[in-house]
């Protein structure tokens, strides 16, 4: 796949976060609990990730490879997108969709390039370099500008 086309789905990605987090911030209000609007959508997202699996997965991983994957990356990453979601659904609702996937998208970028200096995760390493440091301060300039009443 091409880096355009890529670049579409990942910007694409962006907009569904957008969407279901002021979908699922609604029903987190409606419902009186972000906590519980988390649990649904989970569910649901559960089930379909179920269903999609079903449609297009060819191989199915065998004993060792699941004896092979660290225990940690059973939970962990469940755990982040538990914490991460619940505060999008309960902040959305007290900041503005935009605040909030403004902020939250500079902490993800901020991290991320952290994350990539140092090669966290078992990924590929991506030096901090001026331009990255660069983009940083155009990024929270943008976030103080979206932000500033």
């Amino acid at each position: 796949m091409n880096h355009l086309t890529l670049s579409l789905l990942a910007f694409t990605g962006g907009v569904f976060l957008a969407v279901q987090g002021g979908l699922n911030a609604q029903l987190g209000v409606l419902l009186k609990n972000p906590l519980l609007a988390s649990l649904v959508a989970f569910f649901c997202s559960a089930t379909f990730a179920f269903c999609f699996v079903l449609l297009s997965v060819k191989h199915l991983p065998d004993v060792q490879e699941i004896k092979s994957v660290p225990y940690y990356l059973w939970f962990s990453g469940g755990l982040f997108s538990v914490l991460g979601i619940s505060l999008y659904y309960y902040t959305i609702p007290r900041l503005g969709v935009s605040s909030m996937i403004s902020l939250g998208l500079c902490g993800q970028v901020i991290f991320s390039v952290i994350a990539g200096h140092f090669a966290w995760f078992g990924l590929p390493q991506e030096p901090l370099g001026i331009k990255r440091l660069i983009g940083i301060l155009i990024l929270i300039s943008g976030i103080i500008i979206i932000n500033k009443n």
